[in-house]
């Protein structure tokens, strides 16, 4: 044949794609099978499809603009003497019948290493010039960042999570991941531990402080040292997965941490709207801590009452209204959270707090004690600000003056998200939260009224109370120990 129309195996050859040994071998194939040269090189695991479409299109001419064709991952791992011609045939005939990747059979059969693995993938690229460009959202697909400062890492760990149906973006420079965070949004991250300048244990350390917290992360390590996976864990890695397993066993981690994070995040959304950070750290630290279907417990329950709102709301239009009430019980609500506790519910133009629940301290009474002297204390400031305000619009007279009556009362209570299917809440019922309503309603302006029981919780800490008459409670057969708290 003339030159301008070469044999197909010699094309091959002049493009780089194959050796010489290679098309000796699928010329050998043809003989015995029928196949075309083409179809032998793929059936022996020499070429993809793609690069003998690439072929075809030199052959006419058609890819003038092309970069050079990607050599097979085999053949680099022979020409690195990282296997031998006999090992790459006896993995290459596994791969014909599972249908697996080469590269995991031949790690598998202790043939080579990820890392000589990784190695032949970031020669293919370079000898492809391909480019690993971040990808755009793909709907339906989970997003995984992989940071490693090797770029053969991230291409094999990209290639085995893509084709398992995951969005794969690899980063280089782990502060250049921190900084895309935010913008990325990943539904997991996979880092390397030891890498230049920011390791993966300050890497884990930062995101985990940071304001996208809630990502879980992987470690990813060839590195099987238990203290060097300790440091991973202790510095807020979900997981640790080591380099030699195999991308199933990846991906498999992957969605358990993903669904774990997942369920712990949904807790943190729930009891944010109650209660502290710092009581929901502790009840995602502990899944014991807190019981969710219903138990009994030991709480101070405080109810706050405001004075006088209902003549204010008449004197003022209704979005000013709005305004004040939000205001006030802002500021409650600050102290519930501030001490420890769980805001129950508003009701009105007041609120119910709990100290205990859903988790308990040993100081859960002297915790409620402060939040109504805190809330005391928050409205001599909204009074002095509003006679200043009042004082400055050029007003005569004094404005209505707002004050507050709080009742506390310690005691066993059922807590639990309790409600229909479609609505429910976390609270507390029982006899000690009855009486707590009843002290509050019986509360003078400034005045904080508390039970028996509270008072023998806190006793210990020196806190002053005035002894009251005992008072007669609807629902109490006796009359009920009544104390002030000065």
């Amino acid at each position: 044949m003339s030159a301008s129309n070469p044999l197909f195996g010699d094309l091959l050859l002049k493009l780089g794609v194959v050796s010489p040994g290679q098309v000796q071998e699928a010329l050998a194939l043809q003989a015995l099978t029928g196949q075309r040269v083409g179809e032998a090189l793929i059936s022996l695991g020499y070429v993809s499809r793609e690069q003998i479409q690439d072929a075809l299109g030199e052959a006419l001419g058609l890819n003038q603009e092309k970069g050079p064709a990607q050599p097979p991952l085999g053949e680099l791992l022979v020409g690195l003497k990282y296997v031998t011609l006999a090992q790459l045939g006896e993995s290459l005939t596994r791969q014909r019948r599972d249908g697996r990747r080469l590269g995991e059979i031949l790690v598998e059969q202790g043939h080579c290493t990820y890392k000589q693995i990784y190695e032949a993938l970031g020669l293919q690229n370079r000898i492809a010039g391909r480019q690993d460009l971040p990808r755009p959202a793909m709907e339906g697909r989970r997003r995984v960042v992989v940071v490693d400062d090797s770029p053969l890492a991230c291409a094999f760990v990209q290639e085995g999570l893509v084709a398992l149906g995951y969005e794969v973006l690899c980063f280089q420079d782990p502060y250049e991941a921190l900084e895309g965070m935010s913008r990325l949004q990943p539904a997991i991250v996979l880092s390397d531990l030891e890498m230049p300048g920011l390791d993966g244990v300050e890497l884990c350390r930062r995101l985990k402080e940071g304001p996208r917290s809630a990502i879980p992360i992987i470690v990813l390590t060839a590195n099987d040292r238990e203290a060097e996976r300790v440091r991973g864990l202790r510095a807020g890695a979900d997981d640790y997965v080591n380099k030699s397993a195999s991308m199933d066993e990846l991906a498999a981690r992957i969605e358990s941490v993903v669904r774990r994070t997942g369920e712990t995040e949904r807790m943190r959304k729930l009891f944010a709207r109650y209660t502290s950070d710092a009581v929901v750290e502790e009840i995602l630290k502990s899944a014991d801590a807190a019981v969710l279907a219903g138990e009994k417990r030991e709480v101070t329950v405080l109810f706050a009452d405001i004075r006088n709102f209902t003549g204010l709301a008449e004197s003022l239009p209704p979005e000013q209204v709005v305004a004040v009430l939000n205001q006030v019980l802002g500021r409650l609500s600050d102290a519930v959270l501030t001490c420890g506790g769980t805001l129950d519910k508003f009701l009105g133009d007041g609120l119910m707090a709990v100290f205990g629940a859903p988790v308990g301290r040993s100081d859960d009474a002297l915790r409620g004690l402060q939040c109504a002297k805190m809330m005391m204390e928050a409205f001599v400031e909204l009074r002095a600000v509003a006679e200043s305000e009042w004082v400055a619009h050029g007003r005569e007279g004094r404005p209505l003056v707002l004050e507050l009556g709080v009742g506390l009362n310690s005691g066993v209570v059922v807590s639990g998200n309790i409600g229909s299917a479609l609505r429910a809440e976390y609270t507390c019922i029982g006899d000690a939260v009855n009486v707590a309503a009843r002290l509050c309603a019986l509360a003078g302006p400034g005045e904080i009224l508390v039970g028996e029981r509270t008072r023998e919780l806190v006793n210990a800490n020196e806190t002053a109370f005035e002894d009251l008459p005992p008072v007669r409670l609807k629902g109490k057969q006796q009359p009920v120990p009544l104390y002030r708290a000065l």
